[in-house]
């Protein structure tokens, strides 16, 4: 008998996806960690969003608390790359932890932002998206109070700043461009003299990840996205592939959750990942794919991306 044949499907594959240069040193500070220390290591919440490389690093011995208390007195500890309030390491120090903070460095930027904008006397406004640990993590770094957080244009609009208060704002670096251009517009029509960040608080892997998804969005009757339902990042590139054409788009762990039955008369895919999800990912969904259609693929390359981040000394000694 012969093997039916297989209807043609196009995977538009963005460039760059998947894993950027915080997750790399996150992953790679919990994998370094176990070789000195030995397991169990245990990391205060997810190192990052990311259900498959959770499993993976469970696997090798470490173990997921949601605070310190979880944590016998002097064990090893890691901060995940979403950053965490300053009481965090306090704590640390206090119980006789070795802690290795593996916050990424552009988060640790705006944490430093909004410390200068502190000591200068501005009132600060963090936009981003309420209990994110990233948002958690920066308005910790301050007195309770000394950071108000917007997430909508509406929250702007009840703002009651004094005339004469000096304004700084700073971002969650993993929000879409687009809505947090929109946010910043209003805030400089109402404020126009708030102080911007010297630097873009958006992270390029985020901004990279985000064009990379416009350019295949208009041409492709649906768009997956691999990643975890708690990845911000994720979340924006699913929203921003809406937002620019795709028919069709929703966000998947793995391949074996795409409901693939609803796909079947698509001939036209765009594939990525967020920030925190692996290459390994990315694949299957092709590999699945060639199990009901003849695949044929084409990379759309918007950047190329070559920052690497050095992990702590402490781990290389």
């Amino acid at each position: 008998m012969m093997e039916k044949e297989k209807p043609p499907l196009t995977i538009l594959l963005a460039s760059p996806r998947g894993f950027c240069a915080g997750v790399d040193r996150a992953i790679e500070i919990v994998e370094k960690s176990l070789l000195k220390y030995g397991a169990p290591v245990y990391v205060r919440h997810e190192i990052v969003h990311n259900r498959h490389v959770l499993d993976d690093l469970r696997a090798k011995g470490a173990i997921f608390v949601k605070e310190l208390n979880e944590v016998p007195e002097g064990a090893p500890v890691i901060f995940s790359a979403h950053g965490v309030p300053k009481h965090v390491p306090i704590e640390a120090k206090t119980r006789n932890m070795i802690y290795i903070d593996a916050t990424c460095p552009l988060v640790s930027k705006v944490h430093r932002e909004a410390e200068m904008h502190f000591k200068a006397s501005h009132k600060i406004i963090l936009i981003g998206h309420a209990g994110h640990p990233e948002v958690v993590g920066t308005m910790g770094q301050l007195p309770e109070g000394s950071v108000i957080l917007v997430e909508t244009v509406a929250d702007i609009e009840k703002l009651d700043f004094a005339a004469d208060d000096k304004i700084a704002y700073v971002t969650q670096t993993t929000l879409s461009l687009d809505d947090t251009r929109e946010i910043v517009e209003a805030l400089r029509a109402k404020y126009p003299s708030v102080a911007a960040p010297r630097k873009e608080d958006i992270c390029y892997a985020t901004t990279n990840r985000q064009l990379a998804v416009k350019d295949i969005a208009p041409k492709a009757d649906a768009v997956i996205v691999i990643g975890s339902k708690n990845s911000s990042n994720s979340n924006r590139l699913v929203e921003v592939a809406r937002a620019y054409g795709a028919k069709r788009a929703l966000l998947a762990d793995k391949a074996e959750d795409i409901p693939w039955d609803e796909l079947k008369d698509i001939r036209t895919l765009g594939l990525t990942a967020g920030a925190s999800a692996p290459e390994v990912l990315v694949q299957r969904v092709i590999d699945r794919a060639r199990e009901d259609f003849d695949v044929s693929l084409q990379t759309t390359v918007v950047a190329e991306e070559t920052v690497i981040f050095k992990i702590p000394k402490l781990l290389t000694q």
